[in-house]
């Protein structure tokens, strides 16, 4: 059972990762924004991802102290999504998680996110580390994406089955998400990613 130092070195790890990306950010530069708008949108972005991912870490952590991965597996049925969609509301955005490989259906990639999400495969392929961006999806929706990486206590919902990933959790798994096609990943290895949509008045 996971202990609850290692979701703590988990959540350092995510923020470290977090930060990291404000150091190394490049952007795609839509024509309809200002330079200073590209900054600001960013900055937010990359605050709600940092935020969400403190949020919900946090409380994933809990669950597993409480009840070990299986509860937090049904933590995460119930409770991933209402808690990102209190977040949307508080910030006036609509914050998301999205995938190639996704357990929740809730969360498969609509057209522009899954244009970004193979963008940030191919980069991958071709050796280049992806990084966020801003883009302008219509007159009153602009959009942040930004990568997600596989942390180590990830792998025992998200891991290779039968090493990092306990086959009878996995079958809980597979209870909820009969379609589940998240599974497989190694430390370090790319996820999927953010996707944080901003409403113009």
């Amino acid at each position: 059972m996971a202990t609850a130092h290692t979701f703590k070195l988990w959540f350092l790890a995510g923020s470290t990762f977090l930060l990291l990306l404000s150091a190394c950010t490049t952007t795609q530069t839509p024509a309809e924004l200002s330079e200073k708008e590209q900054k600001d949108y960013l900055q937010k972005g990359q605050m709600l991802a940092q935020q969400s991912f403190a949020a919900l870490s946090g409380r994933l952590m809990s669950a597993i102290e409480t009840g070990g991965v299986p509860h937090a597996i049904q933590y995460c049925h119930t409770a991933a999504l209402p808690l990102v969609d209190s977040l949307s509301k508080a910030y006036k955005a609509n914050i998301r998680r999205t995938s190639l490989k996704v357990r929740n259906p809730q969360d498969t990639p609509l057209d522009w996110e899954k244009n970004i999400l193979q963008s940030y495969q191919q980069e991958l392929t071709a050796g280049k580390r992806p990084t966020p961006l801003v883009k302008v999806l219509d007159k009153k929706r602009i959009a942040f994406a930004a990568p997600i990486y596989m942390a180590q206590p990830c792998l025992k919902c998200h891991g290779k089955l039968g090493e990092t990933l306990n086959e009878q959790h996995y079958a809980a798994v597979k209870k909820l998400y009969p379609a589940d096609q998240a599974i497989g990943y190694v430390d370090g290895e790319w996820r999927g990613m953010w996707s944080i949509t901003f409403f113009r008045k």
